[in-house]
């Protein structure tokens, strides 16, 4: 089971620069790459919005 970005992202870019897998992808909203996601929930750890979730 991968992470999800929420509505409530920001789009900030703290997620992005923080995930060891290069599986988000910036947009208006982020998304994750289920498949490359490994569930580390680093991007869920930064988020200042609380946007990131399993």
């Amino acid at each position: 089971m991968a992470y999800k970005i929420s509505n409530d992202c920001i789009a900030c870019g703290t997620c992005i620069d923080e995930c060891p897998s290069g599986a988000i992808s910036a947009g208006d909203i982020y998304s994750i790459d289920a498949d490359a996601c490994t569930e580390c929930g680093t991007c869920a750890d930064v988020c200042p919005n609380e946007a990131i979730s399993l």
